[in-house]
């Protein structure tokens, strides 16, 4: 494995016999044929070829036997923890109803803030977690983890609580996003301004003070908040010094994606109907675009993304399930993988980006994950496959071996 006389390296892990997909720029997905990683103390001492690696000494060996090893996978938009479900409203759409059918019944997002904040936050973790567990059957070892469906303070508080929670006690990295900004909630129906100064004051003042999100979403949209609704919540949360994403042109351009450049976002997200001025904004400030084909599918767009604008600027692309509710009751990284190729025509080594470098980038962990690269967390999934397009080719299919988070 090394030259002769070189200094034998102490490491707690040594995957030998492996096919590396590091996602690290240069060749086709990154990719080492016969590779080699060695981890200490959760940490990557080197990944690469095993005719250039170091002497290791290691207190575990595995033989991968040929399989592929990945960055561990990296869902960057999520909303796992509410209450109830909208399977109903699923049917009664079915059957022709409209969404503001729906909704002046009591259901559409109004549906599940009630349950919401009727549950308890031993109720939202055990059903976040069931959702979270099927993410990670998949390969994933971060996930965001969004408010949003509590509108008022103790209930957003009190999802953002449960978010936490996951985090410290699942072998899974979370990142959370205050999402106060989600919708008006009933009680402030006709006055969203005064809704989103309470977002941007008290609101964000209580979760600041406990630390509970590591950035702040709003969403800009005409059934939302304006452009100058979310402006003042990003100026708020900016002067709290939390990072911003943003929800921007789902379902019309009001020039979201832009202002959220302008402020530095990490990402804006959906983007159905970004246009060319948005995409330059974006790829002048650096700021991500994620593309939520989840979305798309379950509410039957028809509006595509400009992917091929996104492209020519060097915007980067990621990806993310965007679990949630009431348009994307979604919870499989290898689903959106499929769909980002067939409904987006994203390249496979573009969707596996998504979901690993480009997804890290989203969150603002690129120095930390996304690739694997020595220095980086030891986050890895190794997969039964022949090539890494196999992981964006099959439907219903898993091929995860094992799940390393944190070199365990």
């Amino acid at each position: 494995m090394s030259k002769a006389g070189s200094e034998t390296l102490l490491c707690d892990r040594l995957w030998t016999n492996a096919r590396l997909a590091t996602m690290a720029p240069g060749a086709p997905y990154g990719a080492v044929e016969d590779g080699v990683i060695a981890a200490r103390d959760g940490r990557i001492l080197y990944a690469g070829p095993r005719d250039e690696a170091p002497a290791f000494q290691a207190a575990i060996t595995i033989d991968c036997a040929g399989r592929w090893i990945t960055p561990g996978l990296i869902d960057c938009h999520t909303h796992l923890v509410y209450g109830g479900d909208r399977a109903h409203e699923f049917e009664l759409r079915l059957q022709g109803a409209t969404y503001e059918e729906i909704a002046r019944a009591g259901g559409g997002i109004l549906s599940t803030v009630t349950a919401t904040r009727n549950a308890s936050e031993d109720a939202l973790f055990a059903s976040a977690d069931r959702r979270l567990a099927a993410l990670m059957a998949e390969g994933v070892t971060t996930v965001e983890i969004k408010s949003g469906y509590g509108l008022e303070q103790q209930a957003e508080l009190k999802q953002l609580r449960v978010a936490r929670r996951i985090g410290r006690e699942r072998p899974v990295t979370v990142r959370t996003t205050f999402l106060g900004a989600h919708a008006v909630p009933p009680e402030y129906k006709g006055r969203s301004g005064d809704y989103a100064a309470l977002v941007a004051g008290p609101m964000l003042e209580a979760v600041a003070a406990e630390g509970l999100a590591d950035a702040v979403d709003a969403f800009c949209e005409g059934i939302a908040f304006s452009t100058e609704e979310t402006k003042g919540v990003f100026d708020a949360a900016k002067a709290k010094g939390l990072a911003v994403k943003l929800h921007a042109e789902q379902l019309s351009n009001l020039g979201g994606a832009k202002l959220a450049a302008e402020m530095g976002a990490l990402s804006a997200d959906h983007l159905e109907y970004l246009d060319e001025t948005g995409v330059i904004a974006m790829a002048k400030a650096g700021t991500v675009a994620v593309v939520l084909p989840g979305a798309f599918y379950f509410l039957r767009e028809t509006q595509k993304p400009p992917i091929e604008l996104m492209r020519k600027h060097g915007v980067t692309i990621a990806l993310a399930t965007d679990a949630n509710p009431g348009s994307s009751p979604l919870t499989s990284p290898l689903l959106v993988m499929n769909m980002a190729c067939t409904l987006f025509r994203l390249t496979p080594e573009e969707a596996l980006a998504g979901v690993t470098r480009n997804a890290a980038k989203a969150l603002g962990l690129q120095d930390e994950i996304g690739t694997i690269e020595a220095g980086k967390r030891c986050d890895l999934a190794i997969w039964d496959i022949e090539r890494p397009a196999e992981l964006a080719y099959r439907i219903g299919f898993n091929p995860l071996h094992a799940r390393i988070w944190n070199g365990q």
